[in-house]
């Protein structure tokens, strides 16, 4: 049983990290004290994010405690979509989640804007819908569907609970929180002409099977607007496990006139308040990736994308 004053004095931190008056010790009691109390202790709520929407959150896993904590996930990336999206804009959110972003980009493409937000788990599929009802988003649409270069079907599987977000088809040989089957197609079969024309931001995180999206997405580079740029989360070992390597997903890139940036990902509870105040722009990157990193191609040839 949870005792009522540690309750209580939980939530007070979180007012106070989420409030950003003062700075000092907002780090040290995210990392050390509310976040792997939240993860110890679940909590399930309706919270309001750092921009005003609503999510119905369980703070056993990653994504959703740090919506209760912070308001945000990702601060960077939520930074770099404020930046981008404009009312009129397509935002299309591959690899969905609970619809954080996806929602986001609602409320920056507006009602003459489109959200599409496609989502392999049929469990994660009925969050984004849910949180696309709870916070009136009519101009989201959710497509429950895997993305891949080809007609297949692909075994997901979630290893833990804690991090759900992690439903990957990367092999996984430990005793699996559960799994499930769907059918793939190619990301040009699912946007709507409409869609590719108007698509501003292309966002790509499926864990490990990025090498397939893009070749699946490789047909319509050609035919999406000049200033449209493409998120991608890469994670070379797991790519490698299913035969793809990151090197090949930059040389598609960049053979169609697209230069590679690297936006940074910070996933510890200490990195988040200086993030949520000072979030960074993408640089251009030359190095090799090694790594999980979030990379943003995009034809605008520059030191940094402002």
């Amino acid at each position: 049983m949870s005792n009522p004053l540690t309750e209580h004095a939980v939530t007070l931190g979180r007012r106070y990290v989420r409030s950003g008056v003062g700075r000092r010790g907002r780090a040290w009691a995210a990392e050390h004290w509310l976040n792997p109390y939240l993860k110890e202790h679940p909590r399930r709520r309706v919270v309001e994010s750092g921009f005003g929407t609503r999510f119905a959150v369980d703070t056993r896993d990653l994504i959703q405690r740090y919506l209760y904590l912070f308001g945000v996930w990702e601060p960077h990336m939520t930074g770099w979509l404020q930046s981008r999206l404009r009312p009129g804009d397509v935002f299309v959110d591959v690899g969905a989640n609970i619809g954080a972003f996806s929602v986001l980009g609602s409320r920056l493409v507006g009602s003459s804007g489109r959200v599409v937000a496609i989502e392999a788990s049929p469990a994660f599929h009925r969050r984004v819908l849910q949180h696309a009802e709870l916070n009136d988003c009519r101009n989201i649409r959710a497509v429950n569907t895997a993305v891949s270069d080809e007609h297949k079907t692909l075994t997901f599987v979630l290893a833990s609970s804690q991090n759900m977000g992690a439903n990957s088809i990367v092999p996984y040989e430990g005793v699996a929180e559960s799994a499930f089957e769907i059918e793939a197609v190619p990301l040009a079969e699912v946007l709507e002409p409409d869609e590719v024309a108007r698509a501003r931001v292309i966002k790509i995180d499926v864990e490990g099977a990025e090498g397939s999206v893009i070749r699946g997405l490789a047909p319509l580079l050609g035919k999406l607007r000049e200033d449209v740029e493409i998120a991608v989360e890469v994670t070379p070992d797991r790519m490698e496990q299913l035969g793809d390597h990151v090197e090949e997903l930059l040389e598609v890139m960049r053979e169609h006139g697209f230069h590679v940036y690297r936006l940074p990902t910070e996933y510890s509870a200490d990195s988040y308040p200086r993030a949520m105040r000072h979030p960074a722009a993408p640089v251009r990157w030359r190095e090799p990736i090694s790594g999980e990193t979030e990379l943003i191609f995009s034809r605008v040839d520059a030191a940094e994308l402002a």
